[in-house]
């Protein structure tokens, strides 16, 4: 499985960006896809998931609210919306086989073990 992601860049605090995540590959042995990112001198952290099943999907604390996980089958393309930027969101971006971190939705909270292939990420950059 490959990932080639896009729509990085940087923006004002408040802002939004829309990243792209380009999957190739066949997904069928996996249960999740998710996004993480890594911010200079910190851990990488997973940010969002979403199950392959059924679309269910999973936040971050930090972000929930704000970020929004998709995934549209016919192009297989994930995407992550994001909203209301703070600059501590500055970050490299990467999507991924699987997940990382603790994670949220309505159903609670769930540890995801980590991911097992990303692609190379894209630069977000939150500053005015």
């Amino acid at each position: 499985l490959q990932f080639v992601e896009s729509g990085g860049g940087l923006v004002q605090p408040g802002g939004s960006l829309r990243l792209s995540c380009a999957v190739s590959g066949s997904t069928s042995e996996y249960v999740h896809l998710g996004w993480s990112r890594q911010a200079p001198g910190k851990e990488r952290e997973g940010v969002s998931c979403i199950r392959l099943e059924d679309g269910r999907t999973y936040y971050q604390e930090s972000v929930k609210g704000r970020f929004t996980i998709s995934r549209d089958n016919e192009k297989n393309t994930m995407y992550l919306q994001m909203n209301t930027l703070k600059p501590e969101d500055t970050a490299i971006y990467y999507c991924a086989a699987e997940c990382l971190g603790d994670l949220s939705n309505s159903d609670g909270l769930y540890h995801f073990p980590g991911e097992r292939s990303w692609g190379p990420g894209t630069q977000v950059t939150v500053s005015s």
